[in-house]
């Protein structure tokens, strides 16, 4: 068996020694319980209360009574006292270990060994502990907890990071997530509130009369967006099957069942690349509300995001400071939002009218511009050539809110054709893509409910699968089939979970907002 290095490591070898000694005078290090009865916020927030005194009152026990608990991150002997830092997910508060007052559970002192003694010289920083004291303010004007009875909750063998030279490298950061929490506050305040965006969502769809779902993340055919997945082995079952790649094919079926408005939050695996907005992992939430089309869903979504920035920061304008801009970005997340075609932002945003282009002068555009793969660029039809460009020369300067609607029928196989005659006859969706600061928040269609179509297209979609397309999904003949019991007219919307964290915490990178990103071994930022 291999010996992890930090065995080997002088600091580790000095706590093991100290937990020995800690266990022998026979404090238990890691005890089953300890409920705190505060938070260190709620301390804060309660620092005018009257029954706040001073020193000589919070010795006595006449002050507030409270009991916290966290990681001891600082550590002060001062004479007869000593100054330390206890941590919790919330903050930060001062505690004042006494000499003659201040007692460690379960330890009974030796002539060689006080309670004081025990805390300087068996505690170390890193280790969480429990505090039950008293309330007072310093002279200073320090809120601080006087220490009654200390319970050590955690002996820690691993020192903490320096806070200013010991974690900076991203990689560590990303797989060693724990210690970015411990050490760096923002980062925790970061994750906490991805919890409480969670919460906004999940309100807001219940209170629009939405059910909550859970379908199955293991599915024998893959579908529902273009995407190469992952696949693993059933052996009960004796087959293959594949990590689901997007929600919607099985939500729909659920549509067809007879429910009216449903919502999933869950995950979704792609086997692709990794980038500042890509992850393998990723979280969607996925909606369908029967009898809307994709319009209705649109002023829903924008909805959304502005009672989202309401309700946690009070004001629908989020200001940005890009890493590599000078000035800051202001953007409005108030309804309604700018709705633009397809073809008309790459007019107005890329410079280029592809409507007199002919499908060979924009794939001359895109192979002389861009970085595209020549081989998706010399085979792609039309539409896929619009996309192409929009992507390539409109998408980066959508910075405020953007609805971008009317896309080519060749970017998806789901969609249902455009009820304006004009623009079916040019082989546009009624689809929408949300962007905002140059990134794709959200995706929405009128859902296709039409049967034979909805075959033809799939099959469109496994032929290229067969001549070696990995991102085209298989026919998948059940789906099919649901669709022919009868779906009724439907507008859905899937929105990058992760990507509206990142919005709504200023993140410059999906890794930022997921606890444990995919990473290589040891790699490096």
């Amino acid at each position: 068996m291999l010996i992890p290095d930090y065995h080997k490591t002088e600091e580790f070898q000095n706590r093991s020694r100290k937990l020995a000694e800690i266990r022998h005078l026979g404090v238990e290090p890691y005890p089953h319980q300890f409920p705190p009865t505060h938070k260190i916020d709620a301390i804060a927030a309660g620092k005018e209360e009257k029954e706040i005194g001073h020193y000589d009152d919070a010795a006595s026990g006449s002050t507030k009574s409270v009991i916290i608990s966290g990681r001891l991150v600082l550590f002060r002997p001062m004479g007869k006292n000593i100054f330390a830092q206890i941590q919790d997910e919330t903050g930060r508060i001062q505690v004042l270990f006494n000499r003659d007052l201040s007692k460690i559970f379960g330890f009974s002192p030796t002539e060689e060994l006080s309670h004081l003694k025990f805390i300087e010289k068996k505690l170390d920083l890193g280790d969480i502990l429990g505090i039950e004291g008293h309330l007072f303010i310093t002279q200073k004007g320090e809120l601080t907890v006087f220490a009654k009875t200390t319970t050590l909750l955690a002996k820690s063998l691993l020192p903490l990071p320096d806070k200013h030279s010991g974690l900076t490298d991203k990689g560590t950061l990303y797989r060693k997530r724990w210690l970015d929490l411990i050490i760096h506050p923002d980062s925790l305040a970061k994750f906490r509130l991805r919890s409480k965006i969670l919460f906004a969502l999940r309100k807001y769809f219940g209170e629009a009369g939405f059910d909550e779902v859970e379908t199955p993340v293991l599915q024998n055919i893959y579908g529902g967006a273009s995407a190469r997945p992952f696949s693993t082995h059933l052996h009960a079952l004796h087959q293959d099957v594949f990590l689901r790649i997007a929600l919607e094919i099985s939500l729909k079926k659920l549509i067809v069942g007879g429910m009216q408005k449903i919502y999933e939050i869950g995950k979704n695996f792609r086997n692709e690349g990794i980038d500042k907005t890509h992850n393998p992992e990723f979280t969607m939430l996925e909606a369908y509300a029967v009898g809307w089309d994709y319009r209705d869903m649109m002023a829903f979504t924008e909805t959304l995001f502005e009672t989202l920035a309401l309700e946690l920061f009070g004001d629908t304008k989020l200001r940005f400071t890009p890493a590599d801009e000078a000035t800051a970005v202001v953007i409005d997340l108030k309804a309604p939002w700018k709705r633009v075609s397809m073809k008309e932002a790459i007019r107005i945003y890329g410079g280029i009218d592809v409507d007199p282009m002919s499908d060979e002068a924009m794939r001359e555009r895109l192979l002389q511009e861009t970085h595209i793969d020549p081989k998706g660029v010399k085979g792609a039809p039309r539409g896929a050539l619009i996309a192409m460009l929009f992507e390539e020369f409109a998408e980066r300067h959508l910075i405020e809110p953007h609805h971008i609607i009317d896309h080519p029928i060749e970017t998806t196989p789901l969609c249902k054709l455009h009820r304006d005659p004009h623009l079916r006859k040019e082989g546009l969706v009624e689809r929408f893509e949300s962007f905002i600061l140059g990134r794709e928040m959200c995706n929405s269609y009128t859902e296709l409910n039409d049967p034979e179509l909805q075959r033809k297209l799939l099959l469109e979609q496994a032929e290229k699968r067969e001549k070696g397309d990995v991102e085209a999904a298989p026919l998948d003949e059940e789906f099919i089939e649901a669709i022919c019991q009868g779906m009724p007219p439907t507008g859905g919307v899937g929105i990058g979970i992760d990507r509206l964290v990142m919005l709504l915490t200023g993140a410059e990178s999906i890794r930022d907002v997921l606890f444990f990103p995919i990473m290589r071994p040891e790699e490096h930022a």
